[in-house]
C-alpha cells in the first residue's frame, strides 16, 4: 500500500491553464498491452487520451475498472475458428491504495477497492481501477467486475453502479474534483449520487458533470426499464417521481444517453459529423445540453513510426518504403505463425482490422465471390489481405462474420485471418498495412480513430467518408474516399454500392499507382504521415477538452 495514492497525486505541478481537477470515467482504458481492460475503440480513446494528459501536464485521473477476467482472450478451436476464452490476469504492478468505499446494488452493499496505475507505468495520468472481488463481499458481489460488458444484463448494470457510484466515492477520498467526465453512459449513477451528494440541485450536477456519447448505434445507447434499473438502486434513494423529473424520462422505458445529456453541462460527438448525427438523433428530447464536436485522437508518442517522421523531415521517400517493407517483415511473422502462410512484403498488402460490429462490414469485399477471386489472382496487380478484430463474445452474428472469413482464407495463401487484436497486433497491421480500408456503413462511425494511427505509421487510409475521415481526407493526395453514399437507401442497396466503390477504387485507381508509379504511392504515404499531425494527435483532443469543456 502506498499512502501518496490515498490523495489527489501527480508526481508534477500541474500546467496551470490545466490547473482544474478532472475526474475521468470510462469502463475501459487501452494505456498498453499488458493491461487487458479493454475491448475496442472506446478504450483506445480513452488510453491515449490518459497518455496525452500525462504529457500535458494535467491536473485530471482516470476511474475505471479491474476486470479480472478482462474482456477476452481471442483464441481458436481445433478447426482454426473463433473462440472467447477467458483468463485470470494479475498486475502486480498495480498499487493497493487503501482506499475502499460501499455502494449498493439490489438493496445489498457491495465494498469496492481501489487500485492504481502509477504514472511512471505506462506514462499516463494515474488511473484509479475499481474492483468488488474482495473477501467481503458474497460470490454474487464479487462476480461484478470480472468480465468487461457482461453478458448478464444485472450484472452490466451493477458493473455501472460500482463505477458511477463507487468511483464517485473513491474521488471523493482522494480530495474531490471540480469536473466529472464521464466517457459514455456507463457511470450514469455517478449522476444521481451527485445529484444527492449536492443537495438535488440540478444547476450544482451541470455545473460539474460533462459528457461524451461515442456512437450513434442503438446498442451502444443503452435503455432499460425504469422499474428493474429502480430495484437495482441503479439511482441511488432517488424516487422514480424524482428521478423522473429530473431526467425527462417519463415513460417505463429509460435511455441513459438523454438521461446524460440532460444533466450534463456541455456534451460532445466525437467528430465534427458524428456531433451533427447526435444532434438529429436527440433533438426529441426536450431539455437536452448543447452537443459539440470535439473529434477523437491518438496519442502520437506511443503510436507513430519515428523513424518514418525523421525520414519524413528530410523528405526521404526511399527509406519510407523501405521501412514499410521491414515492418511488413515483422507483422508478417504472425501471419505465419497463426495461419502457416509466408506473406511477401513487396506486394500490396490491404488489412482490415477492428471491432467485428455488424455495421462495420468486415466481409464487404466478399459481396462477390468470382469478383474478389480475379482480385485475389490477378498476376499484374498482386494483393494480401489480412482480416483481425474481435467481435462481442456473445454476438453470435459478428462470430459467424469472423468465422466465415476463416473459412474463406483456408486455402488461399494470400489471405490470413488474425487472432488476438489487441495494442500489440494493432500496432504490427498498421505498421504493415498499405491500405488501412475502412467499411462501415455511413453515418454509423462515430469516429474510428484506427485510421490515424494508421497513418501514423504510413498506412494509407482506403475509407467511407464517415467519421473522423471527412475531417482529414483529401482524395487521391492524403488517402483515398469512396464517393457519398445515400444513407436513407436500404441497406442492401448500400452494400452494393459502397462494394463496387472500393473495387473499381482498387482496380482502377489504387493498385495501377502502387505498382507503376511508387513514387507517387510513397507521395500519398507522406502527406497522410503528415497531414495527421498535430490535429488528429490526441494532445490537440486533451488541450480542447479543457478549453471547451472543462474551463466553462
Amino acid at each position: 500500500m502506498d499512502s501518496s495514492y490515498k490523495k489527489w497525486y501527480l508526481p508534477y505541478t500541474p500546467d496551470n491553464q490545466y490547473s482544474k481537477r478532472v475526474a475521468y470515467f470510462s469502463m475501459e482504458f487501452a494505456v498498453d498491452q499488458p493491461l487487458k481492460i479493454y475491448s475496442g475503440g472506446l478504450g483506445f480513446l480513452a488510453g491515449s487520451h490518459m497518455r496525452s494528459a500525462y504529457e500535458l501536464k494535467q491536473n485530471l485521473i482516470g476511474i475505471g475498472m479491474l476486470w479480472k477476467y478482462g474482456y477476452y482472450d481471442q483464441v481458436r478451436d481445433e478447426e482454426g475458428f473463433m473462440r472467447p476464452q477467458f483468463v485470470r490476469k494479475n498486475y502486480p504492478y498495480l498499487i493497493d491504495t487503501g482506499i475502499k468505499v460501499t455502494v449498493e446494488v439490489n438493496k445489498h452493499p457491495v465494498h469496492v477497492k481501489a487500485f492504481c496505475l502509477p504514472c511512471e507505468t505506462f506514462n499516463s495520468v494515474p488511473i484509479y481501477l475499481l474492483s468488488t472481488d474482495l473477501p467481503e463481499n458474497d460470490h454474487l458481489a464479487r462476480t461484478i467486475t470480472e468480465r468487461l460488458y457482461d453478458g448478464n444484463t444485472l450484472t452490466r448494470i451493477a458493473q455501472q453502479i460500482v463505477l458511477g457510484v463507487g468511483g464517485a466515492k473513491v474521488v471523493e477520498a482522494l480530495g474531490g474534483t471540480d469536473i466529472y467526465h464521464m466517457n459514455e453512459s456507463h457511470a450514469l449513477p455517478l449522476v444521481f449520487h451527485l445529484y444527492q451528494k449536492f443537495g438535488k440541485s440540478v444547476d450544482a450536477v451541470k455545473e460539474k458533470f460533462v459528457f461524451t456519447t461515442h456512437t450513434p448505434e442503438k446498442a451502444g445507447n443503452e435503455e432499460h426499464n425504469i422499474h428493474d434499473l429502480d430495484n437495482l438502486s441503479f439511482f441511488g434513494n432517488l424516487t422514480l417521481d424524482e428521478v423522473r423529473s429530473i431526467t425527462g424520462m417519463h415513460g417505463d422505458t429509460f435511455g441513459h444517453t438523454p438521461a446524460a445529456l440532460h444533466l450534463a453541462k456541455i456534451a460532445n460527438g466525437v467528430s465534427q459529423m458524428h456531433a451533427e448525427v447526435s444532434i438529429d438523433m436527440w433533438k426529441a428530447y426536450p431539455g437536452i445540453c448543447n452537443i459539440i464536436g470535439i473529434t477523437n485522437a491518438q496519442n502520437y508518442t506511443y503510436w507513430a513510426d519515428k523513424s518514418m517522421y525523421e525520414a519524413l523531415s528530410r523528405n526521404d521517400s526511399a527509406y519510407i518504403l523501405l521501412r514499410k517493407r521491414e515492418k511488413k517483415l515483422d507483422a508478417f511473422r504472425i501471419v505465419a505463425d497463426q495461419c502457416g502462410k509466408l506473406f511477401d512484403p513487396n506486394v500490396f498488402t490491404i488489412v482490415w482490422a477492428r471491432r467485428f460490429a455488424g455495421y462495420k462490414r468486415a466481409d464487404l469485399l466478399l459481396r462477390d465471390l468470382d469478383r474478389m477471386e480475379a482480385f485475389l489472382n490477378n498476376p499484374d496487380f498482386p494483393v494480401q489481405i489480412i482480416w483481425a478484430g474481435k467481435p462481442y463474445p456473445l454476438d453470435e452474428h459478428g462470430i459467424s462474420i469472423f468465422n466465415h472469413l476463416v473459412e474463406y482464407s483456408r486455402n488461399r495463401k494470400n489471405v490470413a485471418v488474425l487472432t488476438g487484436y489487441e495494442l500489440h497486433l494493432s500496432r504490427k497491421l498498421k505498421e504493415a498495412a498499405d491500405v488501412w480500408l475502412n467499411t462501415p456503413r455511413i453515418t454509423r462511425e462515430a469516429s474510428g480513430t484506427s485510421g490515424m494511427t494508421a497513418a501514423m505509421n504510413g498506412a494509407v487510409s482506403v475509407s467511407i467518408p464517415d467519421g473522423w475521415i471527412p475531417e482529414f481526407a483529401k482524395n487521391g493526395h492524403n488517402c483515398f474516399i469512396t464517393p457519398v453514399t445515400d444513407h436513407h437507401l436500404p441497406i442492401t442497396d448500400q452494400d452494393d454500392i459502397d462494394y463496387e466503390n472500393f473495387m473499381s477504387l482498387f482496380n482502377d485507381t489504387i493498385l495501377p499507382m502502387y505498382y507503376k508509379n511508387p513514387n507517387q504511392w510513397a507521395e500519398i504515404m507522406k502527406n497522410a504521415l503528415r497531414d495527421v499531425i498535430p490535429m488528429f494527435d490526441s494532445g490537440r483532443m486533451a488541450r480542447e477538452y479543457y478549453e471547451r469543456m472543462y474551463n466553462l
